[in-house]
């Protein structure tokens, strides 16, 4: 969890109890160098000998845990050390103002290469939802008839999902990536990281002769993966207010006339997606067990607009933003990283930052069994989440990189997907959750799962409904 923190660059001080300082060469038990083995993934990883230095510590662990790009920072607390006493008070480290206005000359770089564009892309990452620029964003696309592409797995939702310009996630490989931004000559990267790949390509993910810009919040991720055209360190909102003022003063009627042509271009596109998607629907809409894109189509009509979804469905993940409206950040929560079993427990977290708005967690069964035990947390504090797990009985993503990999390897087999199905005996959400003691259903038509959800959110209780999802095939 530690190591996923980075990737999801979550400000995060991370503390844990550490044995007596005096029994240091003694080997105790539970005793090790903590520092050591949490540095490679943390900003900052200390010990604290003595309780002057706790203070100091954590005003440091904080600022840089938040300094871009934000990130966890590991600080061990010896017992001893904990039992002393202190005069050193604590004090914050202050509002820190960290965001650079944007440098002129680097902006009017940017806005040449847009203009001079005839098929702009922007490619945003989770620091658009965080620092709150997804309007300014949206307002970019709009100026220059961009199409706009998140990573395949992201934190947030940093922009509305049914806005024409969205063009939805991209592949995980590069090839695939390029070939995704297909005729795009200019991309523009905003935030980051960027990209999170799992297989090996030799190629990149711009498309040839694409002229590539980033704007972000740190040096350490401007142009650390890829050469650019232009790289921007700026606040994000300045930075995107800044280039839209300047490309809508600077571009010519011909300019504004191809951006708008871009605009209604992925207008009518985004109406051809929605009607193509309705007929796949309506052509698997009675294959049972229920196909994930008809079970989330059933839930996304039985919740209220302001729901929150927090997710980790994996092979799922997808689907959902074709089956709900999310508005931007704050709508939309998943994990990155690669780590299983951040789902369930993260819905609590949510839940407590959010406790105004009704929420839904979505979790892969087998991503589930990596943290199940958090349907007690929920139940102990009763945090009214409606947890629906999809049952499929499987491990579907593990299928899915295994016949990737033997494909890319040219791994001959006739062997089936050995330990990635969970039966012998079958797994019992319901039954489990009620040990924890929550409620719950199972299962098995779309009808059923919408009125269990309204159900759910209206116990004002943690309930879990367990749905019978199609596997792979």
């Amino acid at each position: 969890m530690i190591c996923g923190a980075p990737r999801t660059n979550s400000p995060m001080v991370v503390t844990a109890g550490q044995q007596d300082t005096r029994l240091r060469l003694r080997d105790p038990i539970l005793g090790h160098d903590l520092v050591a083995m949490a540095a490679p993934v943390v900003k900052w990883s200390v010990q604290a000998e003595s309780a002057d230095e706790i203070a100091p510590i954590v005003r440091r662990a904080f600022k840089i845990a938040h300094d871009a790009p934000s990130g966890p920072v590991f600080v061990a607390l010896p017992i001893n050390v904990m039992e002393q006493q202190t005069e050193v008070e604590a004090r914050a480290a202050g509002p820190l103002y960290r965001a650079p206005p944007p440098d002129p000359a680097g902006v009017a770089a940017m806005v040449g290469h847009l203009l001079a564009a005839n098929e702009p892309a922007i490619m945003i990452g989770d620091d658009v939802a965080r620092t709150g620029a997804g309007e300014a964003l949206v307002a970019l696309a709009e100026a220059t008839g961009a199409g706009i592409w998140t990573e395949l797995i992201h934190q947030h939702q940093p922009v509305p999902n049914m806005h024409p310009n969205y063009r939805g996630r991209i592949p995980s490989d590069p090839a695939t990536i390029a070939k995704t931004f297909g005729g795009a000559d200019a991309v523009l990267m905003v935030g980051g990281p960027f990209f999170e790949e799992v297989w090996y390509a030799p190629a990149g993910p711009f498309p040839p002769g694409a002229a590539v810009l980033h704007i972000e919040e740190s040096t350490e991720r401007l142009a650390r993966n890829h050469g650019l055209d232009a790289g921007l360190i700026a606040g994000l909102t300045p930075a995107l207010e800044a280039l839209r003022a300047q490309v809508t003063e600077e571009r010519s009627d011909a300019h504004a006339a191809a951006a708008a042509g871009r605009n209604e271009r992925f207008a009518a596109l985004h109406e051809e997606e929605r009607a193509d998607r309705r007929a796949r629907l309506d052509a698997i809409r009675e294959r049972r067990p229920m196909p994930v894109p008809i079970m989330l189509e059933a839930l996304a009509a039985a919740v209220p607009d302001d729901v929150v979804i927090v997710e980790e469905a994996i092979t799922g993940s997808p689907e959902i933003p074709k089956a709900f409206s999310f508005g931007g950040h704050g709508d939309y929560f998943c994990g990155r990283g690669g780590g299983i079993g951040q789902g369930i427990a993260g819905a609590l977290g949510v839940n407590l930052a959010m406790p105004e708005r009704p929420m839904v967690c979505l979790s892969g069964d087998g991503s589930a069994m990596y943290s199940i035990q958090a349907l007690w947390t929920a139940a102990h504090h009763q945090l009214p989440i409606v947890f629906v797990i999809l049952a499929n009985a499987e491990y579907r993503i593990l299928k899915h990189n295994l016949d990737i990999y033997r494909k890319r390897f040219d791994v001959a087999t006739n062997h089936p997907y050995v330990q990635m199905d969970l039966v012998d005996p079958p797994l019992g959400f319901v039954e489990m959750a009620a040990g924890m003691g929550v409620a719950g259903t199972r299962v098995t038509e779309p009808d059923e799962l919408a009125r269990a959800v309204k159900d759910g959110l209206a116990s004002g209780a943690p309930y879990l409904i367990e749905a019978a999802v199609e596997g792979k095939i």
